[in-house]
């Protein structure tokens, strides 16, 4: 009896392990998709001389940011209402127009800046996840302190769009670098949470999407926060 329990045991544990890596690889699958599309959207849109005029002359991009915006909360609020497949199509339009406003990136520095800070996002992000997906210490108390520090975040911004202090921008650039590092190891670990609450297989899909634009928001915010300070600028 006892040998029947332990491995009906081992065989439910097996079953939990392999749903989740499965889970975890929609998950990131996902985001590196969307890391790709918006990489290849800002290079051609950075190779365009037109596009980017157009861009900066008539305050396009402005309008990129809000679509980009409108994308996010309506994926985030109307997520259980609609399909996986509406969900991965707002995903990968998040993807785009965040690739097409990001173009000006490519333009500003080398080639070689952006490989290395790249990279250095990379392991910095992946030794984040790593460390929030096998963790046994909850860091919700963590993910609410980096979450606040977010909004002030966004306030120092505001506040220095209009100064333009040197000091300031230095400050919230190390912030920034911060707040993103913590909150990634937060959401590996809110991501993982998520798949024990044990939902249809529709719903795990929209869940892993909902979880890679959590991630791919942690990458795209801490790499250039990152590239303030590794970033070279092109003569």
């Amino acid at each position: 009896m006892k040998n029947k329990v332990s491995s009906f045991y081992k065989e439910a544990v097996a079953t939990v392990d392999a749903g989740l890596r499965k889970y975890m690889l929609k998950v990131f699958t996902h985001m590196c998709f969307g890391l790709g599309v918006s990489a290849l959207s800002a290079y051609f849109v950075s190779t365009s001389h037109a596009i980017m005029q157009t861009l900066f002359s008539t305050g396009l991009l402005w309008g990129l940011l809000l679509a980009e915006l409108g994308v996010v909360f309506y994926l985030s609020a109307r997520i259980d209402k609609m399909t996986s497949q509406t969900a991965q199509f707002c995903f990968y339009t998040y993807a785009v127009l965040s690739g097409i406003s990001l173009a000006p990136v490519f333009v500003v520095y080398t080639g070689e800046s952006l490989v290395t800070t790249f990279f250095v996002t990379s392991a910095t992000f992946l030794s984040m996840v790593i460390y929030g997906y096998t963790t046994d210490k909850d860091l919700t108390g963590m993910g609410s302190f980096f979450t606040m520090g977010l909004f002030g975040l966004i306030i120092a911004s505001l506040v220095n769009f209009f100064l333009k202090s040197s000091a300031l921008s230095f400050a919230t650039s190390v912030i920034g670098v911060v707040v993103f590092t913590g909150l990634t190891a937060w959401d590996a670990q809110l991501i993982k949470s998520l798949y024990f609450e044990g939902e249809s297989e529709e719903a795990s899909e929209k869940k892993s999407i909902i979880g890679a634009l959590r991630l791919y928001l942690d990458f795209i915010n801490m790499f250039l926060y990152l590239l303030r300070f590794l970033g070279n600028r092109r003569d």
